[in-house]
């Protein structure tokens, strides 16, 4: 196998008239899903070369999805953009991109016309109808590779423009011989996709569900602000199995909302971004006794994820999850300073990757690429590629791997990863600034920003909206008159870290 269409082609053939997906007023079969797809990758064909980027500029939907297939089925790979995305970053991405098509629907193209887009610009509904024409698509296919390019996610670079992780079509093949069957994913189980479309948490919702020929109910984002909502949508839907980020799940149990009703098929719940408190983990065991719970670790350099572990005990509120033990064809290992593998239990350790499922690395960031992908220092034999995660974790005394926080200051916050140095350059970017960092604290989970300069906190928070997503931008404001610094003149952010704990929210 070689291209993830081949899930797809085999559940539409078994299943034509099964629903594949589902939003808050639609749904497509299989058999929609392929011929749609087959139509949309047709005319792009005539557009587009093979392995070029093909943006999806819509909230993720049916529509949204059948794009994705559609890029796919012309040998590109896609990448979707959210239209709440300020439009300084969506031109970063663009400018990153390069790309030359960008398929919109209805009046979201609209929002495109400040960000310098020159290129195509198809509208959905129109490309859709488009003719199939299969010997172009068999061409294409036959001339396609495994490690062509499936998929691409912007995270938050250091440098102030976004990175785009870019995975193929091999690194998603190899993650689903797995996934669905270690956790019991099958084609009668009903997936809750809660991640947006360009967060790679929903990759394990796309194509669990296109393998096995299940069904996924696209959950609208505007019902995570309204748990009793939520729950509502979950019960009706008859949802069995959850992908979510920590975050969404703690949302329900911060507000009781098992109190109010239990959405009693769901069987399964995998949770990552994020560790998962115990304390609300707890919560859905007590009202979801029989469900399966499983811990997952990964960041998007890994193609989902890297590690897991499936809860099979009690936790005291005091205690952390452990994140597990690798996936199969994964490599998961410990380097500490000297870049000496670390075996002993309860010593940290910066947690490595190797294996099929890396990314090809960072899209038109070659520097980039070189410093998170390197060779493997035990290694001095032949050539393998390890992604150094930066993030740090040691051996419980059975064995499993903890994580133990972030080895530099890039961050995991409301789901999201999150360099806070992308944030310090946009507050210092602005004229009355004159320095900035942020840090984040861990135990209140937010973000603050200490600052030197002439503007008030308010509107510093106003004005990054215009640059940043919502969870990028800082819960809270301090002014100083001058930033402390260490003995070798750079910021001293333990010392703000110590300040901001002792601030109140």
């Amino acid at each position: 196998m070689k291209n993830v269409l081949e899930y797809l082609e085999h559940s539409a053939s078994i299943y034509p008239e099964k629903i594949a997906a589902q939003d808050l007023d639609k749904s497509c079969s299989y058999k929609e899903l392929l011929l749609n797809a087959k139509g949309i990758g047709s005319f792009l064909s005539g557009f587009e070369s093979p392995g070029s980027p093909v943006v999806v500029f819509m909230d993720k939907s049916v529509e949204a999805l059948t794009a994705f297939m559609g890029i796919v089925y012309a040998g590109c790979f896609y990448v979707l953009i959210s239209p709440a995305q300020p439009a300084a970053r969506i031109r970063q991405i663009l400018h990153v991109l390069n790309t030359g098509s960008i398929i919109t629907m209805g009046d979201t193209g609209n929002l495109l016309k400040g960000v310098d887009f020159s290129g195509n610009l198809f509208d959905y509904h129109e490309i859709v109808k488009s003719e199939i024409k299969e010997e172009p698509l068999k061409l294409i296919r036959g001339l396609s590779l495994d490690i062509d390019p499936l998929y691409c996610n912007f995270t938050s670079g250091s440098t102030g423009v976004p990175k785009g992780v870019l995975v193929s079509h091999r690194s998603v093949i190899d993650f689903m011989e797995y996934f669905p069957s270690m956790f019991g994913i099958t084609g009668q189980d009903i997936i809750g996709n809660q991640a947006p479309f360009d967060f790679d948490v929903s990759v394990k919702d796309i194509y669990s569900t296109l393998k096995v020929g299940a069904t996924m109910v696209i959950i609208p984002k505007k019902l995570f602000s309204i748990p009793m909502e939520l729950l509502d949508f979950l019960w009706e839907r008859q949802v069995t199995t959850l992908i979510w980020a920590v975050s969404a799940l703690c949302l329900i149990t911060q507000l009781k909302g098992f109190t109010y009703k239990v959405p009693s098929r769901i069987n399964k719940v995998l949770f990552s971004g994020e560790a998962m408190p115990v304390k609300h983990l707890t919560i859905w065991q007590k009202y979801l006794p029989d469900a399966r719970y499983v811990n997952l670790y990964g960041p998007t350099e890994i193609t989902c994820n890297c590690t897991y572990y499936p809860v099979d005990r009690k936790f005291e509120a005091h205690e952390t999850l452990p994140i597990g033990k690798a996936f199969p064809n994964e490599k998961v290992f410990l380097l500490d300073e000297d870049d000496k593998l670390v075996t002993e239990k309860d010593r940290i350790g910066e947690l490595c990757v190797s294996g099929t499922a890396l990314a090809l690395g960072y899209y038109n960031n070659p520097e980039q690429t070189k410093r998170a992908f390197v060779q493997n220092p035990l290694n001095t034999h032949c050539l393998e590629t390890i992604y150094r995660t930066g993030d740090l974790a040691f051996y419980h005394e059975n064995g499993e791997l903890c994580f133990a926080g972030r080895k530099d200051f890039q961050i995991k916050h409301m789901g999201h990863r999150i360099e806070l140095e992308e944030i310090e350059a946009v507050i210092n970017s602005y004229p009355l600034i004159q320095r900035a960092c942020c840090v984040f604290d861990e135990e209140k989970n937010r973000i603050a920003a200490f600052y030197v300069g002439d503007m008030e906190g308010r509107e510093i928070s106003v004005r990054m909206r215009e640059s940043l997503p919502i969870y990028m931008i800082p819960s809270a404001f301090y002014p100083l008159p001058d930033l402390p610094v260490t003995a070798n003149g750079k910021i001293d952010r333990k010392k703000l870290l110590e300040l901001c704990k002792g601030k109140q929210p």
